[in-house]
């Protein structure tokens, strides 16, 4: 009885807290006589006025009836705001309101105006949410609606760029399909306009517009966000050119976050792919509520001292201040790809040393994790080594162990000399932070398509002659990660991650369109005069590491490889050990010599384990 008792009064306090969630619901009119639909929540406290928590969602205005965001979830009666959540015009409650070109920061400036003019509502607006939510954010600012005090966009900026849907003139596929699937019909014009051209330097001019912006703006991005590249020059961008009297009241916040919007990855959320960030848990919440309490209720929070950018150093995990980013005090320093697959601050010594990447557009390198959208795709930090790094189609470069913490902050450039048999072909980077446990977690990736090597307008494009060698660039996103010591940096080189990009079919053709699928003979030159390397904006990098310290590690080469692999050891003797990938002792051997050559010609092709007392390696045989 007393069970039962427990439970009904449970129901009945979960029932009078949902109650609470009960919204008035209404049509907000705009300038056209169209009206969208509103979802109105009204705290007891504050209905004869009081400030207000504007969102503006495509996702569907019902499904906050289940929970508030900043922390408020159920129980509205404690909330210190009004909420009011809107259907954008075309999208759930107000897709009667559609018209074609719809004007979003017009339609923002009316919802706005229309709160200011009711009586619970004191006149002071912020507005909240992320990546679209947080777009049109900008688009109403934009519009600058008397009412609007100040603006909190997550993950998101104004940009509308071709580098954003073509990166290396790679059109993003996992993320253009979900943008489709979310209805907002993209893929017709992007695939009509691969090239940049002067669309695209009209469409870019019209959504760049710090100059426009004149309400304080605190900005929140992720590391592992696909958004950084374009956050961070616009809140440079509103740091000098928008209105001088908020120039000064920006603020930016970058944690250890993914985009977000499914599953157990969110702004703010502890849980970050594999990793946990307990250290940067709901702080994307708590700082929003500080700023909105300073502006919307001018509450002495001591919210101006709070540092202009505030920037999460994963691995340390503790966050850093700054007042803007880059951080100009930061020296690029490049790391050189060698023969044994180890990256060095030295170049490399020999004359003619390349490795070769076997690419067959039919089996992809996967996409692992990483600044993805696809809903059934794993978004964030995961471990390369089992699904990418395991294949015969990558090259695995990687520093020797620390031996003390190095940092990146900034952003990185893969700088290559390649060739390939085909007309056109992909080369793609990732970079990884590298555990002792052998962990290989993804930071950051990029691409560069051949055709675009000297330009992605259409004059600028060009073939490859089979056999010639080019220099390219892979730009990659800033980050902020502090590589431990006793792990590496590790450099991925392959030429695919699908879906995030397209496939390159190889053969030279019209793309994205079908076609013949050619496999290509890729290659990465690293030698005396093809020095490929990364420039990583890196602090404190042992420039000299003592070969005390390294002269123990084993080292293997070629990796990938077919009939044989040599292992250096630097001690003539010391039984190895091949495992496969499920544990099972494939091969063993007594090492008589410092450098052995080991016949691994019977073994399946597939991932290897190799392991003596002098270290852990990991190997591909194809």
């Amino acid at each position: 009885m007393k069970k039962l008792s427990l439970l009904i009064a449970v129901l009945m306090c979960s029932i009078s807290l949902f109650s609470q969630l009960v919204p008035v619901v209404d049509s907000i009119p705009m300038r056209d006589g169209k009206k969208l639909a509103a979802d109105i929540y009204i705290p007891s406290a504050l209905s004869q006025g009081g400030p207000i928590i504007l969102i503006q969602t495509p996702y569907n205005r019902q499904y906050y009836r289940y929970s508030l965001p900043l922390g408020v979830g159920l129980n509205m009666e404690n909330s210190n705001y009004v909420f009011v959540i809107v259907d954008w015009r075309g999208f759930y409650g107000s897709a009667s309101a559609m018209v074609a070109n719809p004007n979003r920061g017009q339609d923002g400036y009316d919802v706005v105006e229309w709160i200011a003019s009711k009586s619970w509502s004191n006149g002071k607006i912020g507005t909240w949410g992320p990546s679209a939510l947080g777009k049109i954010q900008f688009q109403t600012a934009k519009e600058n609606p008397p009412h609007l005090t100040c603006i909190a966009p997550l993950v998101a900026a104004p940009q509308f760029d071709y580098s954003e849907y073509f990166p290396g003139g790679v059109y993003r596929t996992e993320y253009v399909q979900q943008l489709d699937q979310l209805g907002y019909g993209m893929s017709s014009f992007l695939l009509s306009n691969p090239f940049f051209s002067n669309t695209w330097t009209y469409v870019q001019n019209q959504n760049y517009y710090p100059s426009s912006i004149k309400v304080p703006t605190f900005m929140i991005g992720g590391w592992y966000d696909f958004n950084v590249e374009f956050m961070l020059p616009f809140f440079a961008g509103i740091q000098t050119s928008s209105d001088i009297t908020v120039r000064s009241k920006h603020k930016l916040m970058m944690g250890p976050w993914a985009h977000g919007g499914f599953g157990q990855a969110t702004v703010g959320s502890c849980q970050q792919g594999d990793l946990i960030y307990n250290e940067a848990c709901h702080w994307s919440d708590s700082l929003a509520i500080r700023f909105f309490e300073f502006h919307l209720r001018n509450m002495d929070n001591n919210w101006e001292s709070e540092p202009v950018v505030s920037y999460f150093q994963m691995g340390e995990n503790t966050w850093q201040q700054s007042l803007k980013w880059p951080i100009s005090e930061i020296q690029n320093f490049k790391l050189y790809l060698s023969e044994d697959m180890i990256l060095r601050p030295e170049t490399p010594a020999s004359n003619s040393a390349f490795s070769t990447i076997i690419y067959d557009p039919r089996n992809p390198s996967p996409t692992i994790g990483g600044p993805t959208l696809r809903n059934d795709l794993l978004q964030g930090p995961y471990d390369q080594s089992p699904l990418v790094e395991s294949r015969n189609d990558v090259l695995v470069f990687s520093t020797p162990i620390l031996s003390q913490n190095v940092r990146l902050i900034g952003s990185s450039k893969v700088h290559l000399f390649v060739s390939s048999n085909r007309f056109d072909t992909d080369f793609t980077a990732r970079i990884t932070d590298v555990y002792p446990d052998g962990r290989s977690m993804i930071l950051v990736d990029g691409i560069k398509r051949m055709r675009f090597r000297n330009g992605y307008r259409t004059l600028d494009t060009a073939s490859m002659v089979p056999g010639n060698v080019y220099e390219i660039d892979i730009d990659l996103p800033n980050t902020a990660i502090t590589f431990l010591a006793g792990h590496r940096i590790r450099l991925d080189i392959s030429s695919s991650n699908y879906p995030r990009f397209d496939r390159n079919i190889n053969n030279g053709g019209t793309m994205y369109v079908a076609g013949d699928t050619l496999v290509a003979e890729n290659k990465v030159f690293h030698n005396a005069s093809h020095g490929s390397n990364v420039e990583m904006k890196l602090e404190s990098y042992p420039t000299q590491i003592s070969e005390n310290k390294i002269q123990n590690q084993m080292k293997i080469y070629p990796n990938p490889t077919h009939e044989s692999l040599k292992i250096s050891c630097n001690i003539a003797s010391g039984k190895i050990e091949i495992f496969s990938v499920f544990g099972q002792l494939v091969y063993s051997e007594i090492l008589t010599n410092s450098v052995s050559k080991v016949d691994i010609s019977n073994l399946k092709s597939g991932y290897y384990i190799i392991k003596s007392k002098f270290g852990t390696e990991r190997f591909v045989k194809f």
